[in-house]
């Protein structure tokens, strides 16, 4: 037995003649960029994220970036989040000549350790950038906390959590702002990039509004800088397509890991769902410290895996030249030699995965 890691063709197979319908539309349309779909899919992942305001952007990226700068954050400022993450959110507060702030993560949930906030605040400290990564929700009552006292912002990295909550919110809903992702194999993927950033607060949707179309209140009339980042027409209408399917996907993915969660022996520190969350198991992680064997062992048995991710951002080459702070990352540095992902996606069927899972425990390498 074959088993890939993700198939996104054998999702998009089950709503073909849907998104067919809805390209197809866009092209007699005329309209590409900032149009009727675009205004849409706002209006309809808004109400779906429980907020009043979503602004469709290029990237999942630039949704962090152009969030930040929404804020006034910009050179000399700091920004904490996790090292334990894809580097583009790392690269985001780069971009905006912000300081990246590293603190270690939560070994149970892998998303930031609040406890860890007071050693990396300083005078410079302008926001927080929580990862839900993986799909469950960081522990965003005591950092919501945290930035309250300290006035800060909080701008919440939702990229891998389309649908999770915490504590009854989405993810995306909690801070001053939320920044989604629409990556192909994302819960809610585009055929291309795509982003979007959420929010309840009107003026910071009327600024990032700008920001994304070089800084223009109406045509040709530039109040401020600004980027080239639209979420244009035909990925939006792939999106509208795939939104009503959002929750059906994301409750087969935990169908599929609670399959795996009874199956697995528990020697691999499996994934753990804190109370009050609603994970969206968009990655199934588990941990050996013989990982890179494991890797092996399930390739030889035509098993797809990979890893999420190897190297910490404080650790990547990029790095080197630019400025950061590190704030005690051992747990980040131990699972990042450890962890494995194994194949997620809502099509993945029962019997292939029970096949992954027997795999898995045949290993006899060491546990976690």
């Amino acid at each position: 037995m074959k088993v890939l890691f993700n198939d996104v063709k054998a999702v998009h197979d089950t709503i073909a003649s849907d998104l067919d319908g809805a390209l197809q539309c866009v092209l007699r349309s005329g309209r590409f960029i900032l149009g009727h779909e675009v205004e849409l899919f706002e209006a309809e992942f808004a109400a779906y994220c429980g907020v009043e305001h979503c602004v469709g952007v290029a990237s999942g990226t630039e949704a962090l970036q152009l969030a930040l700068l929404s804020c006034g954050i910009g050179p000399g400022d700091e920004v904490i989040t996790v090292a334990h993450t894809a580097m583009p959110t790392a690269f985001a507060i780069a971009a905006t000549g912000a300081i990246p702030v590293f603190v270690d993560i939560d070994p149970k949930t892998y998303t930031l350790n609040a406890d860890q906030l007071p050693v990396a605040l300083s005078a410079k400290t302008r926001a927080i950038v929580p990862v839900h990564l993986y799909g469950h929700c960081a522990e965003m009552d005591a950092i919501l906390e945290f930035a309250v006292l300290h006035n800060l912002f909080v701008i919440e990295d939702a990229a891998q959590a389309h649908g999770a909550s915490y504590k009854g919110r989405k993810a995306g809903s909690m801070g001053n702002l939320g920044c989604f992702s629409f990556y192909p194999s994302k819960n809610l993927g585009a055929c291309g990039d795509g982003g979007a950033v959420v929010t309840n607060d009107s003026e910071l949707t009327t600024r990032l509004r700008r920001l994304r179309n070089y800084g223009e209140v109406r045509k040709y009339h530039h109040e401020a800088m600004g980027y080239n980042s639209r979420l244009d027409e035909l990925q939006a209408a792939i999106l509208r397509v795939k939104l009503p399917h959002l929750e059906m996907w994301n409750e087969s993915r935990r169908n599929l890991a609670t399959g795996y969660l009874s199956r697995l022996e528990e020697r691999f520190c499996l994934p753990q769902v804190m109370r009050g969350c609603v994970h969206n198991f968009h990655l199934f992680v588990i941990q050996s410290k013989d990982r890179d064997e494991l890797q092996e062992h399930l390739r030889a048995h035509n098993i797809e895996t990979l890893i999420h991710y190897p190297i910490p951002c404080h650790l990547q080459l990029a790095f080197r030249n630019i400025e950061h702070r590190c704030c005690g990352l051992s747990v980040t540095e131990r699972v990042a030699r450890r962890i494995l992902s194994l194949p997620m996606f809502p099509l993945l069927s029962t019997e292939q995965m029970e096949y992954v899972a027997q795999c898995v425990n045949l290993f006899n390498g060491a546990a976690c």
